[in-house]
């Protein structure tokens, strides 16, 4: 009697393998897909944002550190900045370091071609 359950156990497992071993790893590959669009995709994104954002800092340029100074850039160098933080209170940080950009210093110039086209028309 022993035997005949062993038997059927045989029977019944390799059924189960007939199915093809790829089916296995399709929830494993569905997986890969969804946490590459939720999270391994927007945070490559967020860090391309970053880096361009402190290659393109210029003195002027309102920005805030890492540990929360915010401060004016004075000064740019390859791998420092000079960030005035008060009157004539100035420290050097790594551009690595700048976790975003409050206000640039280059102002907008819409507003003072609207003023010249009026002052034409009078």
């Amino acid at each position: 009697m022993i035997d005949i359950a062993y038997a059927m156990g045989q029977g019944g497992a390799a059924g189960g393998q007939g199915g093809g071993g790829f089916t296995a790893f399709v929830p494993l590959i569905l997986m890969f897909v969804i946490f590459y669009f939720l999270l391994i995709r927007p945070q490559q994104k967020k860090a391309k944002d970053h880096r361009q954002m402190i290659e393109n800092l210029k003195k002027g340029d309102r920005v805030v550190t890492g540990g929360g100074i915010h401060g004016r850039i004075t000064g740019i160098s390859d791998t420092t900045l000079t960030v005035e933080i008060s009157d004539k209170v100035r420290v050097k940080v790594n551009r690595g370091s700048v976790s975003s950009l409050i206000q640039s210093s280059a102002q907008p110039q819409a507003p003072k071609a609207e003023k010249t086209e009026a002052s034409k028309k009078k």
